[in-house]
């Protein structure tokens, strides 16, 4: 492996969703979105619900939605533990946007048997898919 890439494995619950090398993984740790190259220190955070954006060798890019889970940066490796992850790519902007406006709805429409949390968990992640397909179409126009 060229020292100025790092292995990448992107896991869910479900499936092995990325392995490959990459220059660049920018995440959406807990405490703020963290970039790793090459050689960075090891590290263990969680991730919040968000677009994780991985840069080739040649600087093509992809980006990936997780809906949480943990980052562990090792010295040769990257990995994403997610709840659940996708390509941005392949996230339906309809469904993020209807799943945000009933998560809105609802933490505004508050009955006697709300449940805050999940409301707020539900915006969090409608909110990020959003932000993921974004992010994708940004990258597709320039």
């Amino acid at each position: 492996m060229s020292e100025s890439t790092i292995q990448v494995n992107i896991v869910s619950a479900e499936a092995k969703i990325f392995s490959g090398k990459a220059e660049l993984v920018v995440a959406p740790a807990i405490e703020g979105e963290v970039g790793i190259v090459a050689g960075h220190t090891q590290l263990l955070t969680i991730l919040k619900p968000g677009p994780i954006r991985i840069v080739f060798p040649g600087g093509e890019e992809e980006v990936y939605y997780v809906s949480g889970g943990f980052l562990e940066v090792q010295p040769q490796t990257v990995t994403v533990l997610a709840d659940t992850a996708t390509r941005a790519s392949e996230l339906d902007e309809a469904k993020a946007f209807q799943a945000k406006e009933e998560a809105e709805r609802a933490l505004s429409d508050r009955k006697a048997d709300f449940d805050y949390s999940k409301a707020t968990a539900e915006l969090a992640q409608a909110v990020a898919q959003i932000q993921a397909i974004q992010k994708i179409r940004k990258k597709l126009q320039h």
